[in-house]
């Protein structure tokens, strides 16, 4: 394993040795400083590029005047010093989006679809910039992020179709003087608080249903990767949205943070809050907001089993595991956490899966031959590093990887379990490049240990049997379900998941209703 020398002056990753260590199956590693930074993004607008927080319509510094750096996660090199903000500020975005609601939810549908569509092309001329800045703010892969960009843009495309199609409708009455109809109205400000794994699909899979169905927004960007978000508020700015629909904060980890999403939670100007992030977390946020009953959706944390059965297309179940698991270096959460193989396909699996990941190359992501970048920061890291040898040390065997390389970067990793033993897996999502392969004997077996979590978001399974097919579709106590398909989630389905994977949906037809509310109109003396 190389050594890390870590910088006195402490950023959020490791700063790169310069070791001449070469890996054995994945030469193509970081080994010794990257030389790239700020200058070398090469983006065609570099005025995309945003340090100061957007409130009602102008960029402007925190309160309190402190500013924190946006490192680039493959070089360790700044990127940006953004803002830090606090309660203050983020009271200050409150009011602005508060006094906005008040024209922009009067607009008519037609309106805010032309809007909407106003910023998807704007997205799509800038789409190239975005997906460098994606890499270099969040550490993925070139190609990952272009698709992360297109993924974005579906959602503001769809949600301004969807616009014009916030229907009510009449049911009858015992009444024969009344008449009933219930008509869609939107809810009021929506605080959106994104995570830094898709720094602009989750806020624009946030940011466009709210638009779309008359909300005003507040959005806290991740402070990991808050580049993208402010680059969307300025195109937003561009395509013409009025002032104070659409506000972005930053705050640091730590005190700022945490007032900052009190101050969400507890504000009685916010009417709905959006959260994807940490079971952890999204319980915390609820219960700061016990005292003002908002209206809640929440993606929230998962463990997603991936299921291949014996009478499974082998072939397509190991592509597709592959591209499921080490998908923006596992930092997913849809990602295959746990993967279960029959028994007597087990062996060919691993064989045909080793191999596969073996091809990965590991870099960083503006070359457009890397396939997996660094992780977001130490945590990360460390997560990955435990979570292998806690698996080795009850016995199962890592086949590949299962080292930390330069930086923030790890190895693609292979483990076997080994039967009966707990290992983290079962518990919790690793979030980085491990996977951690099962062997089991039955349908009624592996149905009993893909459940055995309280979390439910995403589960895959590979079968030919058509039967089997529906019987395990539904059986997997999960929000979505990828059957012989290792990615699943697009803008036209809804995204969520049950138990403490959180509610509600995002996307789809029924995604703009968390951000609309039924009013019943009762009509008598006819």
């Amino acid at each position: 394993m190389i050594t890390c020398i870590v910088r006195r002056i402490a950023p959020p990753c490791r700063a790169f040795s310069t070791s001449t260590n070469v890996w054995k199956n994945f030469p193509n590693m970081p080994k010794g400083i990257i030389r790239s930074g700020k200058s070398s993004l090469g983006l065609a607008n570099p005025v995309l590029v945003h340090e100061k927080s957007y409130i009602d319509g102008k960029w402007v510094n925190a309160l309190n005047g402190q500013t924190q750096p946006v490192y680039n996660k493959a070089t360790n090199e700044v990127l940006a010093e953004v803002v830090d903000q606090g309660r203050q500020d983020t009271e200050m975005a409150i009011k602005a989006a508060e006094e906005a609601f008040q024209t922009w939810s009067k607009t008519t549908p037609h309106e805010r679809h032309n809007y909407l569509l106003a910023l998807f092309a704007k997205i799509q001329e800038n789409a190239e910039d975005f997906a460098r800045l994606i890499v270099a703010e969040n550490g993925k892969a070139i190609s990952d992020a272009r698709g992360e960009v297109n993924y974005a843009n579906s959602y503001v495309q769809w949600f301004a179709e969807e616009a014009l199609r916030i229907q009510g409708y009449t049911t009858p009455s015992p009444n024969p003087s009344n008449r009933t109809t219930v008509i869609r109205q939107p809810v009021g400000v929506a605080a959106l608080i994104a995570p830094w794994n898709f720094p602009l699909a989750m806020i624009t899979r946030k940011v466009a249903p709210a638009l779309a169905a008359g909300c005003t927004t507040v959005v806290k960007a991740p402070h990991e990767a808050p580049l993208s978000a402010l680059a969307l508020a300025y195109l937003a700015e561009e395509a013409g949205i009025p002032k104070g629909v659409i506000n972005v904060l930053v705050s640091s980890r730590g005190k700022n943070e945490s007032e900052m999403g009190k101050a969400l939670c507890e504000s009685t100007l916010v009417d709905k809050l959006s959260f994807t992030g940490s079971t952890r977390v999204g319980k915390i946020l609820m219960g700061q907001s016990v005292n003002t009953l908002k209206k809640f959706s929440m993606e929230l944390g998962g463990n997603a089993p991936f299921i291949v059965f014996d009478d499974a297309d082998v072939d397509a179940a190991v592509s597709n595991a592959v591209a499921c698991k080490f998908r923006c270096g596992g930092q997913t959460c849809i990602s295959a956490n746990r993967i279960y193989v029959h028994e007597q396909v087990h062996d060919e699996f691993v064989s045909k899966f080793v191999e596969r990941v073996k091809k990965l190359r590991v870099g960083y992501g503006l070359d457009e031959n890397i396939n997996i970048g660094p992780l977001v920061n130490e945590a990360s890291q460390d997560k990955a590093e435990s979570h292998v040898r806690a698996m080795q040390k009850v016995g199962s065997e890592v086949v590949l990887g299962g080292d930390k390389g330069e930086g923030l970067f790890f190895e693609p990793t292979v483990v076997l379990v080994k039967p009966g033993e707990r290992v983290p897996t079962d518990d919790e999502e690793t979030f980085g490049p491990v996977a951690a392969i099962y062997k089991f004997q039955s349908e009624e077996q592996v149905l009993r240990l893909a459940n055995d979590v309280r979390v439910g978001l995403a589960g895959y399974f590979f079968s030919e049997n058509v039967h089997r097919c529906y019987r395990v579709a539904e059986a997997l106590h999960v929000g979505m379900v990828g059957i012989n398909t290792g990615m699943i989630s697009s803008s036209t389905m809804p995204f969520g998941g049950v138990m403490e994977s959180g509610f509600g949906r995002e996307g789809g037809p029924t995604g703009i209703h968390e951000y609309l509310y039924e009013k019943a109109l009762s009509f008598g003396g006819i």
